[in-house]
C-alpha cells in the first residue's frame, strides 16, 4: 500500500522525498521497481563424504538381512560395531530406510500419557475433607510479616483449624 502511495507521489516531488515523507525506505522501493532476475537452478554435487550406490545397498542389505530382521537400526548399528564392521552411522541407517519405505521411524514405542483428570472430592457429612490456606500479611513495621493459616471444613464452610477454631473448642469444653 505504501509502495502505490510512493509512486502517486514519485511524479510529483520525487521518490526519495515521497519515501522520506511516508516513512519508507528508498532502496526497497527501487528493489521491487526493478526486481532481480531469477537465478537458474544449480545442480548440487554430493557430498565428498556421501555414501556410494555400493555402500548404500550394503547397508539395506545388512537391514533388510535375516539375522536382523526384528532389530532396529541402533541394534544393528552396535552389533556390527561390536563385530569390527562399521558401514554407517545410526541416522543414516534410518535415512536410507525412510528413502526406501515411506514412513519408516525409530521402533521405539513412545508413552502416551492418559490425560490427567483432577480428583474430584465429595463431603457428606462435617470433618470429612479439609482445604487450607497459608496467606502472608504485612506486619506492622517493615519487612515483618504475620501468616495466616487457615483449614476450612468444605461441607461446613467453617474454620475447623487454627488460633478461632481452638479458641471455639475451648469455649465449647468450658460450657
Amino acid at each position: 500500500m505504501i509502495e502505490q502511495i510512493v509512486e502517486e507521489l514519485t511524479p510529483v516531488v520525487g521518490t526519495r522525498p515521497a519515501c522520506r515523507a511516508l516513512g519508507a525506505a528508498p532502496a526497497t522501493i527501487y528493489r521491487r521497481r526493478t526486481p532481480a532476475p531469477p537465478r537458474p537452478a544449480r545442480s548440487r554435487q554430493p557430498p565428498a563424504r556421501a555414501l556410494s550406490s555400493g555402500e548404500r545397498e550394503a547397508v539395506l542389505e545388512q537391514l533388510h538381512s535375516e539375522r536382523f530382521a526384528d532389530c532396529s537400526p541402533a541394534q544393528v548399528w552396535a552389533t556390527l560395531l561390536d563385530e569390527g564392521t562399521y558401514l554407517a552411522s545410526e541416522r543414516t541407517m534410518y535415512r536410507l530406510l525412510a528413502a526406501q519405505h515411506d514412513g519408516v521411524r525409530e521402533r521405539r514405542n513412545q508413552l502416551e500419557h492418559p490425560p490427567y483428570q483432577a480428583p474430584e472430592l465429595l463431603a457428606e457429612a462435617p470433618n470429612e475433607v479439609f482445604s487450607w490456606d497459608i496467606t502472608k500479611l504485612k506486619g506492622p513495621a517493615k519487612w515483618t510479616y504475620f501468616y495466616l493459616y487457615v483449614v476450612l471444613d468444605v461441607f461446613t464452610a467453617t474454620p475447623s483449624a487454627g488460633p478461632s477454631s481452638t479458641a471455639r473448642a475451648a469455649r465449647s469444653r468450658a460450657s
